[in-house]
């Protein structure tokens, strides 16, 4: 059943004065809403100024049909929607490829030595490989001379406007150029949706997963799209040697983005994409918290 949030509020401004309200009803994603995401979304609908301190009185959730045709109330009129994989110590991604190690390099016990009583942090350590977890390629994973995640400027990875593909694995493992044409994609993020992210961290996972074919590829190469995403294994067919769909796309320098998740989230169009990676100099592909936001 839809959720529903009900509570009174007083925020205060740090120029002085203060407005309340009371049995205010607001639509919720989920199951619960925190205070803080309930304030910073009346000052963001209410457009607030100078706020400083607010409260959150006699909070009720409750199953109730929602008001609005959108949920929005954790982020004002936008939604954001993770599409990314959690990254845990001994997380298999490619078969062949060794798993993260997550550790501390410095623990909170052993930082007792250094600090004041009570005064604890925690430094932690990651050894991995960068095709880990959900992750972006960009033309040097590829190409010794394609540029890398230092050289691509932000606005390739940032707020893309997206389009959804789905292409169920149940009717094929093959997302041919068919499957991908009738749709808007010029400048766009094209995200294929499979449904394959249902086995990930299973062997099924691995082996005999969806992917692109090479006139797929070129099509969208043609069409100019900006970034290539799908929720499998590989955007490319793993059972032969060569990869023509990483060929065709980073080639163009078009990034491609593999292991997506919670497609099944999104509308057709009408939201943007990010998949934002670290600076790296020398490196092509990198973990990324991929999302999506929704208007």
């Amino acid at each position: 059943m839809d959720k529903r949030v009900k509570f009174n509020f007083e925020i205060y401004f740090t120029n002085g004065g203060s407005i309340k309200g009371e049995d205010f009803r607001l639509d919720i994603s989920g199951n619960d809403i925190s205070d803080k995401e309930l304030a910073d979304y009346l000052v963001k609908d209410l457009r607030l100024l100078m706020v400083g301190e607010t409260r959150i009185l006699n909070k009720q959730v409750f199953g109730e049909k929602h008001k609005r045709k959108s949920i929005n109330a954790t982020s004002g009129n936008q939604m954001l929607i993770d599409l990314s994989h959690t990254i845990e110590h001994g997380l298999i991604t490619y078969k062949g490829l060794p798993a993260p190690i997550v550790c501390d390099y410095l623990s909170r016990e052993d930082s007792k030595k250094f600090y004041a009583p009570g005064t604890e942090f925690q430094i932690g350590k990651i050894e991995m490989v960068t095709n880990t977890g959900t992750y972006i390629d960009s033309p040097f994973h590829r190409f010794e001379h394609g540029k890398d995640l230092s050289e691509i400027a932000l606005e390739n990875f940032t707020d893309l406007e997206a389009t959804v593909i789905s292409v169920p694995y149940t009717d094929t493992l093959k997302v041919t150029k068919e499957h991908v044409k009738g749709y808007e994609v010029r400048n766009r993020a094209v995200l294929i949706h499979t449904g394959w992210d249902a086995f990930w961290n299973t062997e099924k996972y691995y082996e005999n997963h969806p992917s692109l074919t090479q006139d797929a590829a070129e099509y969208l190469r043609d069409c100019h799209v900006k970034l290539v995403g799908i929720d499998s294994h590989n955007i490319d067919d793993t059972n032969g040697k060569s990869r023509p769909v990483h060929t065709t796309l980073l080639g163009a320098d078009i990034l491609i983005v593999e292991h997506l998740c919670n497609l099944s989230l999104l509308p057709a169009d009408g939201f943007t994409f990010s998949a934002v990676p670290p600076k790296f100099k020398g490196v092509g592909t990198f973990p990324v918290r991929a999302l999506a936001k929704l208007r």
